[in-house]
């Protein structure tokens, strides 16, 4: 349950950032001399507040939607070791994804909701990560004072690299123009069997794919349709819940074409719709989501 923190309030930070862009409080230097003006105070209080909802979604989404720390806390700190990629761990290795793919998503998503409240970029990628990172850090420390989870040192680790990809790319134009990293997700049989949607749960389901834009690369893009693809690069794990006993455990990589469904929805239904807030909200969201249906991946079982 803990790859979901950033994961359970996508929607909301989405709706966030599409908001903030509205924001008509200007961009502030990183440093303001003087006395504080109405508009800084008013975007320090509207971050104040965003960077404390965050966590706390976090934390009463575990205490009345799962049975995350239901069995109470212990005195001491426990660490496990989980393994990584292996056959034998928790999830092939499919959770490990999970955890860079959240802190990857909260902070972009935070970074840009921070921009559009006045932060100068800069400012405002600092305190994307922080959250995101702490967040998370403080729910992997629970877990290890909880009496039914313990800390994980590889979590910590996958959620140093989802913060760490996440700035590399709000620092570089060129590689957010050319790179995505999504989720794609279609319940499993047997979450479809109980009649459930379990994106953060069912690892069965997951797909977690790299994309390469061509409408990311001037020499592509002028040409259609080729504009709209993309080259993809995946990881997921299938068959390691236990009550999926008649599928067989599998790691698997994938490699294949998908569909760059923003690019093609920007150059049809959103053509006259430039800067609108059902075009910005569709174009975030489908930075991090891959829609079932839109990519012929081909894989590699381990």
């Amino acid at each position: 349950m803990k790859i979901l923190c950033p994961i359970v309030a996508l929607l909301l930070l989405i709706s966030l950032r599409t908001q903030a862009g509205e924001n008509v409080t200007p961009n502030l230097p990183e440093t303001i001399a003087g006395t504080v003006t109405l508009e800084a105070d008013e975007m320090e209080q509207l971050t104040r507040k965003t960077m404390a909802g965050s966590a706390i979604a976090v934390v009463l989404y575990g205490y009345t939607l799962t049975d995350w720390w239901s069995q109470g806390f212990t005195g001491r700190l426990r660490v496990v070791d989980e393994g990584w990629f292996g056959p034998d761990t928790y999830a092939g290795g499919a959770d490990k994804i999970g955890h860079t793919y959240g802190a990857y998503t909260g902070t972009r998503l935070l970074a840009q909701t921070f921009k559009g409240y006045g932060h100068a970029p800069s400012s405002a990628l600092r305190l994307a990560a922080a959250t995101s990172f702490g967040t998370l850090l403080a729910v992997e420390l629970l877990d290890g004072y909880s009496k039914e989870y313990s800390f994980s040192k590889e979590d910590l680790v996958m959620n140093g690299i989802g913060t760490g990809l996440a700035i590399l790319i709000e620092k570089s134009p060129e590689l957010d123009n050319l790179l995505d990293f999504r989720l794609q997700y279609w319940p499993s049989e047997v979450v479809r069997r109980e009649n459930k949607f379990s994106p953060v749960s069912d690892y069965s389901g997951q797909t977690y794919l790299l994309v390469a834009k061509a409408a990311g690369v001037e020499a592509l893009r002028q040409y259609q349709p080729l504009r709209y693809l993309e080259l993809a690069v995946g990881y997921g794990s299938r068959g390691y819940r236990p009550d999926e006993g008649v599928l067989a455990r599998s790691r698997r990589i994938y490699f294949g074409i998908s569909l760059n469904v923003a690019e093609v929805l920007n150059d049809t239904v959103f053509k006259n719709a430039s800067g609108s807030r059902g075009r910005n909200i569709t174009s975030s969201m489908l930075e991090f989501i891959q829609i079932p249906g839109t990519a012929i991946l081909s894989d590699h079982l381990f």
